[in-house]
């Protein structure tokens, strides 16, 4: 059900925002999407988050957006690197953000902004090295 939520061209798109944002950043992006949360989705996002081996980047300065679809749950997971960084309340205000756009079926679009406002704070705080920096984590939406 999970990898059925998204056509082909909704991947892409998804897929492309977070290769956009993260030409602005040394940081990295990844969105998870599975049909049921196993637990509380903080719990389950922490877990998704070590199995994508998150935590491995230079900076620690990964974010991780987890969707459990057919439980209407998700959360907004940042490492602690992004989390020294960000003003306390960012990553509720891009849930809320996220959350209205989801409400309306704008499960895309919804997926988007919230990608390029992590991208933003990303850029902010570790902006893009062109002298060394490498795509650490794949850009492809993973599915559980």
């Amino acid at each position: 059900m999970a990898e059925k939520l998204f056509s082909p061209e909704e991947k892409s798109q998804i897929k492309a925002a977070i290769q956009s944002a993260e030409t602005r950043t040394s940081g990295e992006i990844q969105v998870h999407i599975e049909d049921r949360c196993k637990g509380e989705v903080l719990d389950r996002a922490a877990e998704v988050f070590e199995t994508l081996k998150m935590y491995q980047t230079k900076d620690r300065n990964g974010v991780l957006i987890y969707l459990a679809i057919l439980d209407h749950k998700f959360a907004i997971l940042g490492d602690k690197g992004i989390n020294a960084a960000v003003p306390a309340d960012f990553w509720e205000s891009t849930k809320e953000l996220m959350t209205s756009l989801f409400r309306q079926g704008k499960f895309t679009q919804g997926l988007i902004e919230g990608i390029h406002l992590a991208g933003d704070q990303l850029g902010a705080h570790f902006p893009y090295d062109q002298t060394g920096d490498q795509n650490e984590l794949s850009d492809d939406i993973s599915f559980g």
